[in-house]
């Protein structure tokens, strides 16, 4: 679903697409490296852009793409510029001003010039010398609007900008984007983009059995059954001391970013493997991050009677560390239960939004502590005095008690444990603020 014009970055490799797309959005959202074929999927984004003078402007969809090349492409990088191509109102063919015009950057524009899009020719690196000085050779290529930047040193991009707005002159205003976020997150190879290619019913993000294909996060609008989510596949979460390239070190870290952007995270777990420690790190990083965590156990038609049962002994350990979270059986490859996802993580977004009364707090509160006997310190027992709920997503409550209860105290994981069983909170997370009342030597002196 398109909801603003959209521009597409094309150019063959290590000319500087992924420098301009973050120059462009404004954060270092795709990898940037200077070795060739590091930007393999398409990279959204959205760009603010205004003429000089007009405060209203307007929003387009912006995406980065990795380099098109002629001949073998087994992994059909090429595939994925085509398909940003033909959804694009725009492309923005940039090349490597200090090398000139190259046959490499003829052959893109001879494909690029099948499609009638309208183009506009970015020269690159304008900061050199070489770059200002063979300006000229790029108008052989018979592409009206060229413009010399510099996407390292911003220089050239309010022109670029305002070029944009003239070339998509049926700009409307910017919308939000109201979708929830859910990262899709998971080890290498567990079938992460298969299930979001699935679930979108398009061939949107790379799909290839090499562990570590997708590096950089890929956002994917999509609707199912009236509502809207904003899908984000990233790359595979390993041990830092598994990352042997520097891009893939890199994809890691941002993929662990994607966590935090999201209000719900797709666990992809391969079924075959069962639970891993690698399934269990992640696990642990989305929970302390403070996300709720739906897990989608992939393969599932792979499996005979053994394999599940030997899924089912390693089930505990996450259960654990998730706090039984939902979970949905699936085969990205034949679409099995697909549909069941939804509504695990509709129930994970509603109930991650939980929100109560300061009354329904205190009485719930009050009937926990009942169950349990408080512990007690120079025989004085642990006492709440007062309880409120601070905040959502997750659930946050503020105690006030004679006394804190530190962070791995069993009467605060008691606390917590039986909240979450009473607000049926699966697989979401709960934060308890405990204030303790200093004593009256301390107050005074403190005055």
């Amino acid at each position: 679903m398109t909801l603003t014009p959209t521009v597409a970055i094309v150019g063959r490799p290590n000319v500087g697409k992924s420098t301009l797309f973050n120059r462009l959005v404004g954060w270092r959202q795709a990898i940037v490296h200077d070795r060739p074929g590091v930007t393999r999927d398409r990279i959204t984004g959205f760009v603010e852009v205004a003429a000089d003078g007009d405060e209203a402007g307007g929003s387009i969809q912006l995406i980065d793409t990795g380099g098109l090349v002629p001949g073998d492409d087994p992994l059909g990088l090429g595939d994925q510029v085509r398909l940003a191509v033909a959804e694009s109102d725009l492309l923005l063919l940039v090349v490597d001003g200090r090398d000139g015009l190259t046959p490499a950057d003829e052959t893109v524009w001879q494909e690029l010039r099948a499609t009638g899009k309208p183009t506009i020719l970015v020269v690159n690196k304008a900061d050199t010398t070489e770059a200002q000085e063979r300006f000229g050779e790029f108008y052989r290529l018979g592409i009206d609007r060229q413009i010399l930047v510099s996407a390292e040193h911003a220089r050239g991009i309010g022109d670029l900008r305002e070029a944009m707005l003239l070339a998509l002159p049926e700009l409307p205003q910017a919308l939000p984007v109201d979708a929830p976020a859910v990262a899709i997150v998971g080890r290498p190879n567990v079938g992460k983009s298969s299930l979001l290619n699935r679930i979108a019913g398009e061939s949107r993000a790379l799909v290839s059995p090499v562990a570590g294909t997708t590096r950089d996060p890929v956002d994917t609008l999509i609707e199912h059954d009236g509502k809207r989510y904003l899908l984000i596949d990233t790359a595979g979460i390993r041990r830092r001391s598994k990352v042997s390239e520097a891009p893939e070190e890199l994809a890691v870290m941002m993929a662990r970013r994607q966590i935090e952007r999201a209000r719900v995270v797709v666990l992809v777990v391969d079924a075959a493997a069962g639970v891993t420690s690698g399934d269990l790190a992640i696990a642990g990083s989305a929970w302390e991050i403070g996300r709720a965590v739906v897990v989608a156990v992939n393969k599932w038609d792979l499996l005979d009677e053994e394999g599940r049962e030997r899924l089912d002994r390693s089930w505990p350990r996450l259960h654990q560390i998730l706090s039984n979270p939902p979970r949905v059986n699936v085969s990205a490859l034949t679409g099995r239960a697909i549909d069941k996802l939804f509504p695990a993580v509709d129930r994970a977004l509603a109930t991650f939004a939980t929100r109560l009364s300061t009354g329904e707090v205190n009485r719930l509160l009050e009937a926990i502590v009942r169950r349990r006997r408080p512990p007690s310190v120079e025989r004085t027992p642990w006492k709440l005095f007062y309880a409120t709920q601070v905040s959502t997503e997750p659930p946050t409550f503020m105690l006030f008690a004679n006394r804190p209860l530190l962070r791995g105290d069993p009467y605060r994981r008691y606390l917590e444990n039986r909240l979450r069983e009473e607000l049926d909170l699966s697989g979401v997370p709960i934060r308890l603020v405990v204030r303790g009342k200093p004593p009256r030597g301390r107050a005074a002196a403190g005055r």
